[in-house]
């Protein structure tokens, strides 16, 4: 398949690097690599991509993009993310394949995980 025209990288806006980094390491897994101290690129994740040092935060309700995760088990899942300071912003719900919750890491930002199981 070519990568002509398709998504190559996304670049996520963070409050706190380090703060991110070690919440998205220890629930999904993800490995890092700094490039000074306000960007961050990431591996593991299913696309690369990086972040960097913002005061903003993304945000459904702003009208940002929804970075969506996928689980095989949206309660392990959730307890994951809650164990290691992110809260759940809208409860699991249902959708014509699946299922999916929302959440903020521990600096605000918001993503979404869903599942077909």
């Amino acid at each position: 398949m070519s990568i002509h025209h398709k998504i190559n990288y996304i670049e996520i806006p963070v409050k706190d690097i380090s703060v991110t980094k070690a919440f998205f390491s220890a629930v999904f897994g993800w490995e890092f690599v700094d490039y000074g101290h306000d960007y961050t690129a990431f591996t593991g994740a299913g696309i690369d991509g990086g972040m960097f040092s913002a005061k903003q935060c993304v945000s459904t309700d702003n009208g940002s993009v929804l970075v969506v995760l996928y689980s095989d088990d949206l309660a392990t899942t959730q307890a994951e993310i809650e164990a290691h300071g992110g809260k759940i912003v809208q409860d699991v719900f249902s959708f014509p394949g699946g299922h999916r919750f929302h959440f903020c890491d521990p600096c605000g930002n918001e993503y979404a995980v869903w599942s077909d199981k």
